[in-house]
This record gives C-alpha cells, structure tokens and sequence, in this order.
C-alpha cells in the first residue's frame, strides 16, 4: 500500500501503512501537529502529501436544538436527520409550547427549525423570533413549509433556507439538510487550530472520523465474521459512537441509507469522562450492574485503571440503553433482532472479550429480558475505520 492513514482522536494516533496499525498515545501538553510530527515524522517522510489521508474525531460533535410542530413527524424526522449527521441535540422543543419553554444557556452549534408540508402557511409566527432572540447560536437552518420561508428570511437574515424535510405523503426528505449538518461537522473539525495544521500533511481533504467509520460498514464483513443486522460501537475519549444497519430502525421513516450513526458526545471516557459518571449516576440500572460487577458506585470518582475499565464497560451499557426502546429520546433500534455488536476504538485496547460480555449479558438479561445475546466481535486492531478511508478514497 502506497498510502499512508492516520486517524487523529482525542485520545489516540492512528496510523496505518502496508506493515500494519499502529497506535500513539497523544501527549495533550502538545499542538495535535506538533505531537503528531513528533511521534511519526520519520514516517511521514516516506509520503507525497496527495498519499496521506487523515481523519479526526477530536472535535467531539456539534450542538443542536431543534423547534418542531409534531413529535410524530418534523421532530422526529429532524432529530433522526442530526443524530446520523453526527450532531449532539441539546434540546427539542414543540413549537405550540415554545412560550413556556426556558432557553438552552450554551452557545448552540446549529437551530433546526422545521414543521409543516408545504402546502400550507402561516405556521411561524412572532413566538418563534422572541424564542431565538433569547438563544446563542452560531448556525439556524429551515427546513419546513415552503411558504413560511419569506417570513423566516425577513426576520432572521442570517437563516439557510433548505428543502422542506416533510414530502407530501409525510415521508422524510433527508438529502439536502443531511449535506448541511454533515459540512458543518466537516467544517467544525477543519475549522480547529490544531487540525488546520494538519493539512500541512496532506493535500486531500480531512473527514470526521464517524463519517468515515460509517463508509466502512458495506465492506465489514471482507475482514469480520459479522451477520445483518449489526451495530459497530466505536468508543473513544472524548465520544462514544455507534453506527448501526437501517434493518434494526423502529420508525416509519424512509431514508436512502443502509447504515447510519449516533454520535454521542457526552460518553466519552476521558475528555467527557464527567458527564459520563453523571449519566451512569442518573441510570436506573447501573447501581444493580455495578453491584453485578463487583464495585461500588465509589469506583466512578477513582483515578485507576480498573476504573477506566468500569467507565468503559459502563460507556457500553448506556450507548445500548440509550437506542433501546426504554429510551425514546434518540432513535430506537430493534436490539431484540441484533445478531452482532463490533465493538472498535480505544476501547478494544483496555477491555477483554470477557469484560465485554459481561456487559452485553446483564443489558439483554435485565433490561431486554432476553436470554440470547449477539454475537460479539472486537476490532482489537482498530481496522474498520481503514476500510472507510479506502472506500472513501476510491469515491471520491
């Protein structure tokens, strides 16, 4: 292989060349170039830049908020179109209750707006301009009723106005608003100083690593014994993300994709590690699956590695809760018909196969009621997110 791939993660270096994966854990006193120059400068000595090819997941997502008129059709469709975009959705709110709704107080990456098909009008009106004027956002989008756009643009110079994401027959129209929240992920990530330098390494263009990790998924089954359907879990330090068969998705939504991806930005095991203790806290299961593992909830405030390893395996049981169907704010999968879980990322480098079933036994035995677990499979060289480079590569 003449190309040489890296992927930058908030935890790890990736790299790999024709002898194999290798892995570098990154020194966070240093610039991400810096670090990277440092640990593989003699290697990339061996490249043109036109052969290296580079993704990071170390921008940790963008934040969403989404204003909708149904939770049965523009909510639920735009929060699935953000969840595969690789967007973090903060808040939703039911435009007919966005009087008595409080404004998110963090700066929000992108405002959805959405609602109605475009046969009729007037659904926006003055209650929506007071709402925004109370939130800070760096991006707004419009994706509803054709006939509101004038009123929307005349108001709030700086919204995009794309296609109305509700046909006719209340089926999802994904392309164009997908595109956008996708280039905004693109552009959070170019966009960081550390990756910018980046392209001093390379003259192709730099992917989000979820992007790439869902190309993959065609082609998964040349180099693992996977079975339809199957979700990949792919656990880092600062997200937690899981791309997953369309086969599994329990909703009436119609979209062109076979796969597609959540991305979870507050699961992370160590740039998030905090707000991952806070969801284990707030999980009505995890006192019982820590007492099932042998630990006290005390071993959440420790600094060892047998706590990073509970944090991980935890990180695996609420990424599973949180599409199972006890959990109906993100898109619900069909886990009873799951016949493979791939688990990836850094987490493949601290957890034993043991460890990970474990995990998957207590969430299907407790929470699904089930007896039969999928099969499990660990990506201990971290190669999946090769193949999406390479299928990327030949598509582009």
């Amino acid at each position: 292989m003449s190309k040489l791939l890296i992927d930058v993660g908030s935890t790890y270096f990736k790299v790999c060349q024709q002898s194999g994966i290798s892995q570098y854990f990154r020194d966070f006193k240093k610039d991400i170039y810096d670090d990277l120059v440092t640990k593989c400068g003699n290697i990339f000595s061996q490249y043109h830049k036109e052969d290296v090819f580079i993704c990071s997941s170390a921008n940790g997502g963008l934040s969403t908020l989404i204003i909708g008129l149904t939770n049965s059709f523009s909510l639920k469709f735009a929060k699935n179109i953000a969840f595969n975009s690789g967007i973090n959705i903060i808040d939703t709110i039911l435009y007919s209750k966005i009087e008595e709704t409080k404004a998110p107080l963090e700066l929000v990456d992108v405002v959805i707006v959405v609602g109605g098909i475009d046969s009729i009008s007037n659904v926006f009106d003055e209650k929506l301009l007071n709402y925004l004027q109370k939130v800070q956002y760096s991006n707004i989008v419009y994706v509803g009723t054709h006939q509101d756009a004038k009123f929307l643009v005349d108001n709030i110079p700086a919204i995009k106005i794309l296609g109305n994401i509700i046909t006719g027959k209340l089926h999802v129209n994904e392309t164009e608003l997908k595109e956008f929240l996708t280039n905004l992920y693109q552009a959070d990530i170019v966009g960081k100083e550390d990756i910018k330098h980046l392209y001093e390494l390379t003259s192709n263009q730099i992917y989000s690593t979820p992007y790439i990790v869902n190309r993959s998924l065609p082609l998964i089954d040349a180099n693992f014994e996977v079975v339809n359907p199957f979700i990949v879990v792919d656990i880092g330090g600062a997200t937690t993300d899981i791309h997953y068969s369309r086969d599994l998705v329990r909703d009436n939504i119609l979209t062109e994709s076979e796969y597609d991806r959540l991305v979870f930005k507050k699961l992370g095991v160590y740039k998030s590690r905090e707000t991952l203790v806070f969801a284990a806290k707030n999980n009505e299961f995890v006192y019982e699956l820590l007492s099932y593992l042998n630990v006290t909830e005390n071993i959440l405030e420790e600094e060892s590695e047998k706590a990073l390893r509970i944090l991980m395996q935890l990180s695996i049981f609420l990424v599973l809760y949180k599409v199972s169907r006890l959990n109906p704010m993100y898109v619900t999968l069909h886990l009873e018909l799951l016949k493979t879980v791939v688990l990836t990322g850094g987490i493949t480098k601290v957890l034993s196969y043991e460890e990970v079933e474990t995990i998957i036994v207590f969430f299907y035995k407790k929470v699904m009621n089930l007896h039969a677990i999928p099969t499990i499979v660990m990506d201990y060289e971290y190669a999946i997110w090769t193949l999406g480079m390479r299928n990327n590569e030949a598509r582009s």
